[in-house]
């Protein structure tokens, strides 16, 4: 590939990941908005399901960046709107780990199935190398979030 022609695609990628960000952080107010959640408390819930076990607040501060008073009072809004509960652990009782809510983790999955079975259709016409290569890129793209998060909340930008 060209130079010129690598230096275009750059540039274009450039421009549509900007759009990419911004669509899906507006489709991720919305279905907060429809929710009557916050879009933290969201991703919060989203990255509780990805979860093998229940997790300490200080866990979820880990997960979303947040502080732990911050992470507190996301679970507080949580537990408020019926998403998660707070047990103590079994094994150490001076342990409170969050519990989400069965019941309504399976409304949030048939929102999502209702909303997400439009977009499996994007994917049909691509070959598995395609899927792939957005999957390799999707991976370090993650990562690479979680670094430059880590750069901005310590001030090294």
């Amino acid at each position: 590939m060209s130079g010129n022609v690598r230096s275009r695609l750059l540039d274009e990628l450039a421009v549509v990941s900007r759009r990419y960000v911004a669509a899906y952080a507006l489709f991720n107010q919305a279905l907060a908005d429809r929710l009557g959640l916050h879009p933290t408390d969201l991703q919060c819930l989203n990255l509780l399901t990805l979860e093998r076990d229940p997790v300490t607040t200080g866990r979820i501060a880990g997960l979303t960046g947040l502080t732990t008073g911050s992470a507190t009072r996301l679970v507080d809004r949580l537990e408020r709107a019926g998403y998660v509960v707070r047990e103590r652990d079994a094994a150490d009782r001076r342990r409170v780990l969050v519990v989400t809510v069965p019941e309504r983790i399976a409304e949030l999955g048939r929102m999502w199935e209702r909303l997400g079975g439009d977009w499996m259709p994007l994917f049909e016409d691509l070959t598995d190398t395609e899927l792939a290569v957005i999957v390799r890129h999707m991976r370090r793209t993650v990562e690479f979030g979680a670094e430059q998060v880590t750069r901005l909340r310590e001030g090294r930008v």
